[in-house]
C-alpha cells in the first residue's frame, strides 16, 4: 500500500485524558520509520516535551512561540498586546521549526503556547501569528506534523483544518469526556472536516469499551488504549512511554496503521 508519507495529524480531547501520550508515541513510532516529524505542543498546558522524556532542565530551555513577543513584533509589524493598529496578516513563519524548534531523534518539538495578552480568538498579532504558523506546518511542510491540541480547536482556520488528514478526539470511559468529543466533532464539521476519528484510552475492559462506543453514537472509534500502570509510572519519572511501555506501543502502533489505511481507501 502507497501511504501519505506527510501525514498531518491533530489531536485533541478533554483535559488528562492521553492525548499527549498519543501524541508523543506517534512521533516516535513515525520517526523510528525514518520519517521526519514536526511535533507541535498547541495546548497552553504545555507538557508534551515532558512525555517525550526530555529532562526537565532541557524543557526549561524551549520557550513557547507566543511568549517571543519580540518575534512576533518583529514578523507582524505590531507589539503584542497593544490595542488596535495595522498589521500582517501573513507573516513569515516558515523557518520557524528549523530555528526555534528543538530536535531530538528524527523530531522537531514546536511550543506555540498562548498569549497572555490575548484574548481566545482575538483578531491580533500574536493569534494572527500562530494560526499563520499552524497553517504552515499543516498545509506547506512535507514532513509528518502531530499537533498536540487543547480540548477545543480555536487555534484552526477553515483552510488549515481541511488539510488535517486525521482529526483525532482521544475519550476515555467517563460522560464528560465523551461530551467533549461530540462538541468538537460539530467543531470540527464547521471548519470543514469530514470526518472525526476517536482514540479510547485507559480502557480497563470490555464494559469501558462498550460504554464509549454507546456514547460516542455514530463518531468512528479506530482503536483502543488499556489502562497501563507502566504509562503511569513513566510520567512520574519524566520518561517516555514509548521507551517504557511496550504493550502501549504496540496499540498506538495499530492505532496508526488503522489510520493509514482509512486514509487509504478514500
Amino acid at each position: 500500500m502507497k501511504y501519505n508519507t506527510a501525514m498531518k495529524i491533530a489531536i485533541t480531547g478533554k483535559g488528562g485524558v492521553g492525548k499527549t501520550t498519543l501524541s508523543s508515541v506517534l512521533s516516535y513510532i513515525f520517526a523510528s520509520e525514518g520519517k521526519k516529524v514536526i511535533a507541535v505542543d498547541a495546548d497552553p498546558d504545555a507538557n508534551l516535551a515532558s512525555a517525550f522524556g526530555i529532562s526537565r532542565d532541557e524543557v526549561s530551555k524551549i520557550k513557547p512561540i507566543a511568549e517571543m513577543t519580540w518575534l512576533i513584533e518583529e514578523r507582524t509589524g505590531a507589539k503584542p498586546g497593544a490595542p488596535g493598529g495595522i498589521f500582517k496578516l501573513n507573516p513569515k513563519v516558515d523557518d520557524i521549526p528549523s530555528e526555534f524548534g528543538y530536535r531530538f531523534d528524527n523530531i522537531i518539538l514546536l511550543v506555540t503556547g498562548k498569549s497572555k495578552e490575548a484574548a481566545s480568538g482575538c483578531y491580533c498579532p500574536e493569534n494572527v501569528f500562530l494560526r499563520r504558523l499552524l497553517k504552515h506546518l499543516m498545509v506547506e511542510r512535507d514532513e509528518v506534523v502531530i499537533v498536540d491540541m487543547e480540548a477545543g480547536i480555536e487555534h484552526l482556520t477553515r483552510g488549515t483544518a481541511e488539510a488535517v488528514d486525521a482529526f483525532i478526539v482521544v475519550v476515555e470511559p467517563g460522560q464528560r469526556s465523551i461530551q467533549t468529543a461530540i462538541t468538537v466533532k460539530e467543531m470540527a464539521k464547521g471548519l470543514g472536516v469530514k470526518e472525526v476519528f476517536v482514540v479510547a484510552n485507559k480502557v480497563r475492559g470490555e464494559k469501558d469499551l462498550d460504554f464509549i462506543k454507546t456514547g460516542l453514537g455514530d463518531m468512528a472509534l479506530i482503536g483502543a488504549i488499556s489502562f497501563n500502570h507502566a504509562v503511569m509510572e513513566a510520567d512520574i519519572k519524566g520518561i517516555s512511554p514509548y521507551s517504557s511501555s511496550s504493550a502501549t506501543v504496540d496499540e498506538i502502533r495499530a492505532i496508526k496503521i488503522k489510520i493509514e489505511q482509512l486514509l487509504h481507501e478514500k
